[in-house]
């Protein structure tokens, strides 16, 4: 059985790149993986290699430094080989299923200082402006004073309109009066969120010089050519925006919601207030703005503290 196992992988390889037609790129990560996996077991005789051994690696693994997403990526190539080699030869299990790799530590989202935010809506507001910059200024405001989704930004109209001719209901619309939008986020959930002061001053600033659009909508925001603005160019227009104004980090509309939340939580510690305004449908996701919080405030601490760190 030995001497034939030594075979094994060179077949599989072999049928990877002819009948399944995998790149050589593809394939050569499999022998890599393949050739990591006899190292870790200092043999090639698969069938001995049992479930507690493939955990045992993949511990190994995690605690040599290789990320989650690396050995979650290895144990599916191993799980495939042994898939395969089950169809060879007798196995009495897969010994990498139910294997499961290191829970990939979430990422916390990336947000602005307050200082940075304040710099950024603030960047080039004085002075005569031409229409698409009014429009662009009361885009980047409302994202920032009411933590919307950039989908929910491009989806709002002047008014509520009801269906006809053609056109749907209002899903989010502007109450300028009320100082409010309202939105209709994921599944299909309704809300409305608060408007601040600089935010209804720019968007009265907009109002006040928006062209009827052409396409005959009443959306609130529009594109150079009038016809209602889609996600993508609020992106590439807040990109450039941001590079202006020497913001020090990528900035994208989701960056501004994850600022708008951080930056109220720090203010008013209510976490169920800002799982209300963001309309997230469950705490969990809120939650992780106690982190960025934290973050916050680890920050002030390392600054101000004299002995924070050491000498």
């Amino acid at each position: 059985m030995k001497t034939a196992a030594t075979d094994w992988p060179a077949r599989y390889l072999g049928e990877l790149a002819t009948q399944r037609q995998l790149s050589p790129h593809t394939v050569a990560a499999y022998r890599r993986d393949l050739a990591e996996l006899v190292s870790l077991a200092g043999h090639e005789d698969w069938p001995r290699l049992t479930h507690h051994d493939i955990r045992r690696f993949a511990a190994k693994l995690h605690a040599g430094g290789q990320s989650a997403r690396s050995i979650a990526r290895k144990l599916s190539g191993w799980r495939g080989f042994y898939d395969w080699l089950s169809r060879q030869i007798t196995l009495a299990a897969n010994p990498v299923e139910g294997v499961r790799a290191p829970r990939r530590p979430k990422n916390l989202p990336k947000a602005l200082s307050v200082d940075d935010a304040v710099q950024l809506m603030e960047a080039n507001a004085k002075g005569h402006a031409e229409p698409a910059e009014l429009c662009d200024r009361a885009m980047f405001e409302l994202l920032y004073s009411s933590g919307l989704r950039v989908s929910e930004l491009a989806g709002l109209d002047t008014v509520y309109t009801e269906a006809g001719k053609g056109m749907p209901a209002s899903l989010g619309w502007l109450d300028l009066q009320a100082g409010e939008v309202v939105v209709t986020g994921k599944g299909g959930k309704m809300r409305r969120v608060p408007v601040g002061a600089p935010a209804r001053s720019a968007l009265s600033a907009w109002l006040a010089v928006r062209p009827a659009p052409r396409d005959g909508s009443a959306a609130l925001f529009l594109s150079n050519r009038g016809s209602r603005i889609t996600p993508r160019v609020v992106q590439t227009r807040l990109k450039a925006h941001a590079l202006r104004a020497g913001t020090p980090v990528h900035v994208h509309p989701h960056v501004l919601r994850h600022s708008f939340a951080s930056h109220v939580l720090q203010s008013s510690g209510d976490l169920r207030a800002v799982q209300e305004l963001l309309g997230h449908a469950s705490i969990t996701s809120t939650q992780i703005y106690t982190a960025l919080d934290f973050q916050h405030l680890a920050a002030v601490y390392d600054k101000a503290h004299p002995r924070a760190k050491a000498k």
